[in-house]
Formats: structure tokens, C-alpha cells, sequence
């Protein structure tokens, strides 16, 4: 695996990681913030930089973490490698928002 990893995660047990640059489908290295041992995954979808994978799949209505904490709440079940964004998470700050 490269040094460089194209995705950070802050923390071990954190359900997703930030894409460093655009990131292809295909086999990508995570980093992790926190000295976690680096991982490789299946990257299923494009992920532009700054936006998340997932690492662990997460069924519809759970809880998504990052940072060791609920950023939000998967409104479809995500599969480990997919794009994570508003499609498929609801924040928590807004889940009592309409739409």
C-alpha cells in the first residue's frame, strides 16, 4: 500500500473516512487520525475530495459516526465502500427539518 492514503478516518470504530483528493472506485488506502494500523477498501462509487466512504456497512436508521460521535442517521442501508452523503444520510442537527 502507499504512504498516502486517499482517505482519513479520525477514529477506530468511526463508520466513515474523508476523501484527501477525488477518489476513482476501486481499491483505495484509509489512514487513520488516531494511529489505527492503515486499512485497504473497495471504494464502490467516485467520492469527490472532502466527502466521505463508508467503512462498515450501516442499515437504514442507524446511527453514522465519525469523530467516535452521531454526525447523522443513514436514511437508506449503506454498504462498506460506498459514498456517503445527504442521498443516503440525514444529519442529526436537522432530522426534525422537513423534507
Amino acid at each position: 500500500m502507499s504512504d498516502k492514503p486517499d482517505f482519513l478516518a479520525h477514529d477506530d470504530g468511526d463508520h466513515v473516512a474523508v476523501a484527501v483528493h477525488d477518489v476513482e472506485p476501486g481499491r483505495a488506502p484509509i489512514g487513520y487520525l488516531d494511529g489505527t494500523d492503515a486499512i485497504t477498501l473497495e471504494v464502490l462509487e467516485a467520492v469527490p475530495l472532502g466527502h466521505k466512504v463508508a467503512l462498515t456497512d450501516v442499515a437504514a436508521g442507524d446511527a453514522v459516526i465519525e469523530y467516535q460521535l452521531p454526525i447523522g442517521r443513514a436514511s437508506k442501508s449503506i454498504r462498506t465502500g460506498d459514498y456517503v452523503h445527504t442521498h443516503n444520510v440525514r444529519s442529526i442537527k436537522w432530522q426534525n427539518s422537513v423534507a
